[in-house]
């Protein structure tokens, strides 16, 4: 276990029984991603926050840029051990993190806090997705998202779904699969390694989000960008070693709990400004941004379909209980995207 043992200043002078010792808990986390966009700024925040609201008892030590382990070996790591927490990406491990992967599911929901908020409450209330982490040695603690998925060619561009065909296309989760159920030569591949498979013609289109895009410099090799409005892959997030977790005091656990909540808010307005940003960049760099007509769009999301009964059928396969939970996660996405019209977005104090 590679937590520093709340140990990391002990006492002063072996003679002075009189001064107490001082400690912290001190948290490695790895990060398969940079230290930069919007994502790594939201990690950065929550970092800040657990060191400023425990007054100087939790720390944590991000390890950025795959120091530790790359984004493909997060889930292991973190339970092995190589660090007490960390960002796991779901669509990496389909049959171990079942449970999170229903955020990657391509329901019409492209708003990134709804889709955070409605996975995080999920997340933690559901019983049955606490006992499935339980048993993989982790505990959830936080969700990211990528917000709406988008598409960024090279020497191509999609307009109509059928400009799909043909393509070599990265693609990740349900939104892959429905790439190649339209035609496209599917190329598997790290969103971190898309710039060079653009660069050298390996793929013609990666599967994108806008802040991603900007936080990686993929528009650099970019000739168009589709606005497919389409789900997101919300699977994105911070989880922890149970056990040490469990060494934590309560009051440490609740912090975690808490910060980690509020994360999403933090996360929800930095997003939505750096996609906004992403989009005026690539603009302005001479990228080509390609607004789907709503029929062609409605494709994408019929396409989409089967996928999710899929899931549903699959959480059930491995004892959890998937219907339950679809309509549990759907209803939370209809309450938040209703908050959200009735007060706006948190950040905006409507």
């Amino acid at each position: 276990m590679t937590m520093f043992a709340k140990v990391c200043a002990a006492t002063l002078a072996l003679g002075l029984s009189s001064v107490g010792s001082l400690a912290e808990t001190v948290l490695i986390h790895g990060e398969a991603g940079p230290n930069r966009g919007a994502r790594a700024a939201a990690l950065q925040w929550f970092a800040d926050e657990l060191e400023s609201r425990s007054n100087g008892d939790m720390r944590v030590d991000i390890q950025w840029g795959g120091a530790l382990f790359k984004a493909n070996a997060a889930l292991p790591s973190i339970r092995d051990g190589v660090a007490d927490m960390g960002t796991v990406i779901s669509v990496y491990y389909p049959q171990e993190l079942v449970s999170y992967g229903i955020a990657d599911l391509p329901i019409d929901n492209p708003d990134a806090w709804v889709g955070m908020r409605a996975t995080d409450e999920l997340m933690r209330t559901s019983d049955a997705i606490k006992s499935d982490l339980a048993d993989k040695g982790l505990v959830y603690i936080g969700t990211f998202t990528t917000s709406a998925v988008n598409i960024g060619c090279k020497d191509a561009a999609i307009r109509t779904a059928d400009d799909v065909a043909g393509l070599k296309v990265r693609g990740v989760g349900a939104y892959g699969k429905v790439f190649g159920e339209m035609g496209a030569n599917m190329v598997r591949m790290s969103i971190y390694e898309a710039y060079q498979g653009l660069d050298v013609g390996l793929i013609d289109c990666s599967q994108g989000y806008s802040y991603a895009v900007a936080a990686l410099k993929q528009a650099e090799v970019m000739d168009s960008y589709t606005l497919l409005d389409w789900g997101q892959v919300g699977g994105v997030g911070i989880f922890m070693n149970e056990d040490v977790h469990g060494s934590l005091s309560a009051d440490q656990q609740q912090l975690l709990e808490e910060v980690g909540s509020d994360m999403a808010d933090h996360f929800g307005r930095l997003i939505t400004d750096a996609n906004a940003k992403a989009i005026e960049d690539m603009t302005a760099a001479g990228v080509e941004i390609i607004e789907l007509p709503e029929e062609e769009r409605a494709k994408f999301l019929e396409l989409g379909e089967p996928f999710i009964q899929a899931w549903a059928d699959t959480a059930q396969s491995v004892g959890l209980p998937g219907t339950d939970l679809l309509n549990e996660y759907q209803q939370l996405i209809a309450k938040y995207t209703e908050e959200r019209d009735a007060n706006g977005y948190p950040w905006l104090g409507n």
